[in-house]
């Protein structure tokens, strides 16, 4: 039997899911993270996620390809703050699911370690995404370029090369 199973299948997740959502829509930092203004659709793409990733049915992988957390995520300013309320709405889901102690600790652990691992800044200054995602290496190096000329893959740390060189 899957954890899935142990805890009460599809219901349980979609009650998790709910809580989560539920909380996320009145918060001001969280709200604004998701693109959609119909919270519905990143529900279930959770609620799918989760049942999958515990073992119920593989409709996630099926509709969405290989979850792919940080890659998902990377577009977001997700900072401490960030993580920190996605934890207490998700607190607040999981607690309403009344799970046993074990399942409860069970499931805990991942979801602190995932979140932990979707924090891709420490610096707290925006909220959601921004306009065109969080900026890459590539981008970065373009913008920090000459005005007119873009900068090639590597160009920017051979620049830094030469002015410590030449300091």
């Amino acid at each position: 039997m899957s954890f899935y199973d142990e805890i009460g299948g599809h219901d349980t997740f979609a009650k998790i899911a709910s809580v989560f959502y539920r909380e996320v829509a009145l918060d001001p930092v969280m709200k604004p993270m998701y693109p959609e203004e119909d919270l519905g659709p990143a529900e279930d793409r959770l609620r799918m996620f989760l049942e999958q990733y515990w073992g119920g049915p593989t409709t996630y992988g099926e509709t969405r390809g290989h979850p792919r957390l940080r890659m998902r995520h990377m577009p977001f300013h997700i900072d401490p703050d960030a993580r920190d309320r996605w934890l207490r709405h998700m607190r607040m889901a999981v607690d309403e699911a009344q799970l046993s102690p074990l399942h409860e600790a069970t499931l805990w652990d991942y979801l602190e370690r995932a979140a932990h691992a979707m924090v891709n800044t420490m610096e707290s200054s925006g909220i959601g995404a921004a306009p065109g995602g969080r900026p890459t290496l590539e981008t970065r190096s373009r913008q920090q370029a000459q005005p007119g000329q873009q900068a090639q893959p590597g160009q920017q740390a051979q620049s830094r090369q030469d002015s410590t060189e030449t300091s």
